[in-house]
This record gives C-alpha cells, structure tokens and sequence, in this order.
C-alpha cells in the first residue's frame, strides 16, 4: 500500500505512521510541520522495523507548494496513492466572546482548507479503490456533547465532516472511498495543552492504531461515513 498521512510528527498521526511502517508491505510518506519530530518518527519506525518504507517530509498542508513540493516527492517515491489520511489539525480553546475572525480563520484553514487542498492536489495520483480518511472530532459529531471553549475548532470539524459525505459521492465514478473518523479524546499533546486536568482513557498508540487498521480495511465496509470512535455516550 502506498500511504500519504499528515500531522504525522506527534499524537496519533505519529502512532498511526509507527502502525503502518511496521508493514514492510506499505510505503508510508509521513507529512508534518515539524523537522525534529519528524527525524524522532523516523528512527523510531526504524529501530522497530529496519526494512520500513518510511518517507518523512516536512510540509505545511495550508501554506507550502504542492505543485513543485509534494507531488514531486511523491511521484519520486511512492508514485501512485492508494490511502491517503488526513489527520493534520489545529485546535484553540477560547471562550466564544473572546473568540476572533481570526482565530475562527485559522480553525478552518488547519482543519478544513488544507484537507481541501491535499485532496485536490492528490487525487490525480489517486489509483482506483483509494480511500480517503478524514480525522474528525466529536466535537463536530451531530448530537455529541459539546465542550465550551471549542466552537472554532468543532465547527470546522463539522464542516470537515460534510465535506467527506459530499466527496463520497462526487468521487464514486473513480471507485474512492471516502470516511470520516470522529475521534473522541485522546491523550495527546494537543489534548493536554487544551485541556491539562482532563486525562483520556485512550492512549495515543491505541488510537493511532485503530487509525491505521482503519485507512487500511474500512473503504470495503464504508463509504461516506462519519463514524463515531469514542468510549462515551452521546
């Protein structure tokens, strides 16, 4: 399989790009913004699996060049798509009031425009049966519970979500499958930044696990779904 996964440099994008280098099988371009953490996934997936096929790069999903950055690394390396997981995101926690144009801006340019672009730019190097997995939040999940704080963030959750519904569909005539993974917490640095009291009762390997086995298996069950991944209820 040839992987494409963004935010690959910490929290379950991290976990997720370990899983899947762990198949000699796969060929995993690991995408993110930091260089460091992106050398540590490296000699991690090694030092676990010498014969991996990782290739990092560092690589800013809403700023940098795709036309002359990512596609030719890509076509040098992998040269076709078959998974692509874009897990890359941002996340501000502020009380509404104190909320600005701004921050909202940014919130959806990290969780939903730079999605956008990768799709748009990869999809010419898409092999048919593809799958596309977009990581969302419960924060975006209809009939979730909310947190305060978040309304930037879940809603441009939410709008990642209905784009996954609509690409399903308008991507079908190719055979690419398109779902969404609304992930409850996890204990990530993200999360403890956001949150610093609240401990997960899911660990970032055990997610970032699931993550994988899913981009990898669930364009034969789904289809255009937003799926709930969380130990809570709503």
């Amino acid at each position: 399989m040839n992987i494409v996964i963004t935010g690959a440099s910490s929290g379950v994008g991290f976990e997720a790009a370990i899983e899947l280098a762990a198949n000699s099988n796969n060929h995993v371009v690991a995408l993110a913004r930091s260089e460091s953490n992106l050398s540590r996934l490296y000699q991690i997936a090694k030092g676990l699996n010498p014969e991996c096929n990782l290739y990092p790069a560092k690589f800013d999903i809403v700023h940098d060049d795709y036309v002359k950055g990512l596609v030719p690394f890509l076509e040098k390396h992998i040269e076709t798509v078959d998974v692509l997981i874009n897990n890359a995101g941002a996340l501000i926690n502020k009380p509404f009031i104190e909320t600005s144009q701004l921050d909202f801006a940014e919130m959806l340019q990290s969780n939903l425009l730079g999605h956008i672009k990768m799709i748009q730019n990869l999809l010419p190097l898409m092999n048919r049966n593809a799958h596309i997995v977009n990581i969302g939040s419960m924060g975006g999940f209809q009939g979730s519970v909310k947190f305060a704080g978040l309304a930037a963030y879940s809603a441009s959750k939410a709008a990642l979500h209905t784009l996954t519904e609509c690409l399903a569909l308008e991507l079908a005539d190719r055979n690419i499958k398109v779902n969404c993974l609304a992930l409850g917490s996890a204990q990530t640095e993200m999360l403890e930044k956001a949150f610093p009291d609240y401990k997960s009762p899911v660990m970032a390997f055990e997610m970032g696990k699931y993550i994988a086995d899913f981009a990898l298996t669930g364009h034969k069950f789904f289809n255009g779904k937003v799926l709930p991944v969380a130990v809570s209820t709503p």
